[in-house]
């Protein structure tokens, strides 16, 4: 095996569509290497995160509110109103919940998005505690 082989292969990037077919705080569904991907447009800035919303186990999020809570750019979910973060795809609300966030970019007035997750979603696992020492939080 040569060492070309052994480097992994870049996703690839997809056309989505014109940036103006997007209206400003708004998003969109598109199927990106089979996966539906929400895409946001905030301004002239875009963002892509999976579709799939973990609490409704539906694919909405396309169809959410975009907004700002506290600085972070998110959109609330149209059917229980999870808040999930344009950029990192977690959820503000509910720790347990995260959706795959996508790189996005805006090249000669299209909306591109990059096959493969950035962050991968780590929704259904419990967070690990480690406790060190037999101090008051060991007793507990």
């Amino acid at each position: 095996m040569n060492a070309a082989a052994a480097l992994p292969i870049a996703a690839p990037w997809h056309a989505i569509c014109a940036l103006e077919d997007i209206l400003p705080e708004s998003g969109a569904a598109a199927l990106v290497g089979g996966k539906e991907i929400a895409v946001f447009r905030v301004g002239d800035a875009v963002f892509a995160i999976g579709n799939y919303d973990p609490a409704s186990v539906a694919n909405v999020l396309s169809r959410g509110i975009v907004g700002d809570i506290s600085g972070e750019i998110v959109v609330a979910s149209p059917i229980y109103k999870q808040h999930f973060s344009l950029i990192t795809g977690r959820c503000l609300e509910e720790p347990r919940f995260a959706v795959p966030a996508y790189m996005a970019e805006v090249r000669n007035g299209r909306i591109w998005v990059r096959a493969k997750p950035v962050l991968q979603s780590h929704h259904g696992r419990k967070p690990r505690l480690v406790v060190i020492g037999n101090g008051m939080a060991a007793v507990r």
